[in-house]
């Protein structure tokens, strides 16, 4: 194959918030991008309302709680013939109001199905692309947040409590009904989601150890900054999704745009200064433009390599890659 002139990124959940203002950025670098998302239509218009140039973006249907899905969808990425420079693994659900838990096709609990396993197999699937590019480099991003990360302030907010993935008792048993949690606990949506992102944020850290020296692939995390009103909060209460931006914006200065989340996250994926691999990326609690990112410590558990390991061999059996 010839050597592709325009580098090709996939963001999942690019259809709105961070994700979609990061394929506008990363179009406006130059970049191909592949909005890989549930809702095809939804996406296509998303992509012209926020002016991204047409030919510089290809939409493709990626439904990351279902397991067949996302392999259908490296097959069809596939066909297309185009390379792969970088893989974004964005798209997030987040059910903080949610009493019961909500499955997946393959009968687990709906936000770990989506924001984890989903990713997990896609990374695991696309690193073969990666691999195959023959880009100097490559890079594989995924978001974390502040909430999974105890050791920040946000991350020791104990509503509904902080993430815990305890000994992955849950995984162990197969995550089926009636286990819903990580840790094999009573189900609370909003842990759920927090574990979810720690489970990124240690995938992360393991595709680091185990593909990094070999395959010269670039692997980090990051987390953009406070977006107070990004699509992620739509099943919130109407009343939070209000006061929440405006907490942000006039008590913390913690605020920031979707646009300039999405300009920070085509940084990580596209500027060579972000070049080192195994670390996560943030720009602290003073979210201002012009704002230099830090590589962000992470929690004892965010950083434990043998959790890692151990959430990734169960993982891979949830996935069936075992």
């Amino acid at each position: 194959m010839e050597q592709q002139q325009t580098p090709t990124a996939i963001i999942t959940g690019a259809s709105s918030g961070v994700g979609l203002y990061g394929a506008k950025a990363l179009a406006k670098k130059g970049w191909h991008v592949v909005m890989a998302c549930r809702n095809l239509e939804k996406a296509e218009q998303a992509a012209q309302s926020v002016g991204i140039a047409p030919g510089s973006y290809t939409v493709l249907p990626l439904d990351l709680a279902s397991l067949a899905s996302v392999r259908k969808f490296v097959q069809t990425f596939r066909e297309t013939g185009k390379t792969l420079e970088a893989l974004v693994c964005n798209a997030a659900v987040y059910l903080p109001l949610s009493k019961e838990p909500q499955y997946s096709p393959d009968g687990y609990e709906l936000s770990v199905a989506t924001n984890h396993l989903g990713h997990f197999l896609l990374c695991n699937l696309m690193l073969e692309d990666l691999k195959h590019s023959p880009a100097p480099e490559k890079r594989l991003i995924i978001l974390g947040t502040v909430t999974a990360n105890k050791a920040e302030l946000g991350g020791k907010i104990p509503i509904p409590a902080p993430p815990d993935l305890g000994n992955f008792e849950g995984f162990e048993q197969g995550f089926k009904a009636p286990i819903t949690m990580i840790n094999g606990k009573a189900f609370k949506s909003g842990k759920a989601y927090k574990d979810s992102k720690l489970c990124n944020m240690l995938t992360t850290r393991e595709l680091h150890r185990r593909f990094h020296e070999s395959t010269g692939i670039v692997f980090n995390s990051l987390y953009p900054g406070c977006v107070a009103d990004t699509p992620l909060f739509r099943n919130h209460y109407s009343l939070f999704r209000t006061i929440f931006p405006w907490f942000q914006k006039n008590i913390t200065g913690g605020y920031v745009s979707q646009e300039l989340s999405g300009e920070r996250v085509a940084m990580v994926v596209a500027d060579p200064e972000f070049h080192q691999s195994g670390v996560h990326w943030s720009w602290g609690n003073r979210q201002k433009k012009g704002r230099e990112a830090f590589v962000q410590k992470l929690s004892a558990e965010g950083s434990d390599d043998a959790k890692a390991q151990r959430m990734w061999s169960l993982s891979e059996k949830l996935v069936g890659l075992a």
